[in-house]
């Protein structure tokens, strides 16, 4: 794959911690929890510091130790949106997907803006792993219930993902084929003289390998006056289009999406606190920094850093941890 898309795979905000001790950890949660108040900041310094599978072994050795439950410790000492980030940062990657799938499902309505994040912006394996996790968790069939949902397209497009893993991504990628699937684009969308075929763009952008669509967005606009993503724009709407346009950031690489879409979070009145704990704590491990570089460096749009955004927005030791997960 090009330089830019392995770059922008590896910029995590959180890595393993160095002269970790699991035991050690635990004893000083321990801590701030016992007796009289809670020492938050002990808490948010010893998690918000340390990778999701050592935050696992500490809840392990927790356990061992004090023959107490992490996480039910936590959930009684916390409240509000602390808790619900440390909450969130104790939950696996899978765990977590799993956690805002359910949620975007559950009780009356759907949140679609959730299931596409969760869906359209993951590869193949992440999907699996939530999908596992979402059993495991609650009993349920992630694809049965995203099925039962959502309808036509967007069903269509997220169902798909789900039931049909992509091919692995290779570095040889077959030109032909990948023009041939710039060719069907074209015609199912710019070159098509009334309406668009849906299918067409689903079919291509849910069943193709990461690095074949690379290659077929850049033959795409070899073709056409506009990028794919502009034309997907120009021919659809609604939840349809920005499934499509979140799976083409995906391909290339989804920091720029993902500032944008904290930038949403936070600007005008109020703060969308889930989707930014949301974003935060999924993309710490995996392009964090990425996703705070490009939101930084996209300053005539959003005037100040993301650091300073946060904390505009947030407050306490909510505002601590999830600077603390950026540093």
């Amino acid at each position: 794959l090009d330089d830019r898309n392995h770059n922008a795979m590896s910029s995590p905000a959180i890595v393993d911690a160095d002269d970790f001790d699991a035991a050690r950890d635990a004893k000083h949660l321990r801590r701030a929890m016992k007796g009289m108040g809670t020492d938050e900041e002990a808490i948010n310094e010893i998690l918000g510091a340390r990778s999701n599978a050592q935050r696992q072994e500490i809840a392990k050795a927790f356990h061992d130790e004090y023959n107490r439950n992490l996480v039910k410790d936590l959930k009684s000492e916390l409240g509000g949106k602390l808790e619900d980030t440390v909450l969130g940062l104790m939950r696996t990657a899978a765990a977590y997907d799993a956690y805002w799938l359910r949620k975007a499902m559950k009780g009356l309505g759907t949140t679609e803006s959730v299931l596409i994040e969760c869906l359209c912006v993951r590869s193949s394996e992440e999907i699996q792993a939530a999908r596992k996790a979402f059993g495991d968790e609650y009993k349920r069939d992630l694809e049965k219930d995203v099925a039962s949902e959502v309808s036509g397209d967007l069903k269509k497009l997220l169902v798909g993902l789900i039931a049909n893993p992509r091919p692995s991504d290779s570095d040889e990628v077959d030109e032909a084929k990948a023009t041939l699937d710039a060719n069907l684009l074209y015609n199912a969308g710019e070159k098509k003289l009334f309406g668009t075929d849906e299918d067409c763009f689903v079919k291509i952008l849910t069943t193709r390998s990461r690095s074949h669509l690379l290659k077929t967005f850049e033959e795409y606009g070899k073709l056409s006056d506009y990028d794919i993503v502009r034309s997907i724009d120009r021919e659809m709407g609604g939840d349809l289009e920005k499934a499509l346009i979140a799976i083409v950031n995906w391909v290339r690489g989804p920091e720029r999406w993902y500032a944008e879409t904290l930038y949403q979070a936070m600007n005008g009145a109020g703060t969308d606190d889930d989707t930014l704990q949301r974003v935060i704590i999924s993309r710490s491990e995996i392009d964090l920094q990425g996703i705070a570089s490009a939101f930084n460096m996209n300053h005539d749009k959003y005037n100040k850093t993301l650091q300073n955004w946060i904390k505009g927005d947030l407050s306490g030791d909510y505002e601590k941890l999830i600077l603390m997960i950026l540093q």
